[in-house]
């Protein structure tokens, strides 16, 4: 799903609550879930111009998920670390974003090369 418009990033939130609600998440996870994506698009917006979220349904040793992948040919991250350090902001926001995501979901890959854009892949289990 592109996400280069705000209206774009509000569908892919609807879309992440619906596949969320879907697989019976609970309410806590869906919202920690559904912030974490908005993060990302939002951030895929501001820093790299736009991108796209793919999302995906996860099954393993019984359990199951959500994978959703965030991807943009953005200027990329220089320094991964400190963009995930809380306070840390290159747009003069909060800085609490990248980092703030990564502490929502089980599981957060990022990979950047400045010139060439970022993917971040967040992953989401289902309390048993």
């Amino acid at each position: 799903m592109p996400i280069r418009t705000l209206e774009q990033l509000h569908a892919a939130r609807r879309l992440v609550l619906e596949w969320a609600t879907r697989l019976d998440f609970s309410s806590l996870e869906r919202t920690k879930l559904v912030t974490a994506a908005s993060e990302l698009g939002r951030n895929m917006l501001v820093h790299g111009k736009g991108g796209t979220m793919t999302i995906g349904e996860l099954r393993q040793d019984m359990r199951a998920g959500l994978q959703l992948v965030f991807e943009d040919t953005g200027p990329g991250i220089e320094d991964i670390e400190l963009a995930l350090t809380d306070g840390y902001s290159s747009a003069k926001s909060l800085g609490l974003g990248l980092g703030g995501s990564r502490r929502l979901v089980n599981e957060f890959d990022i990979a950047s090369q400045p010139g060439l854009g970022t993917r971040i892949t967040i992953r989401q289990w289902k309390r048993r």
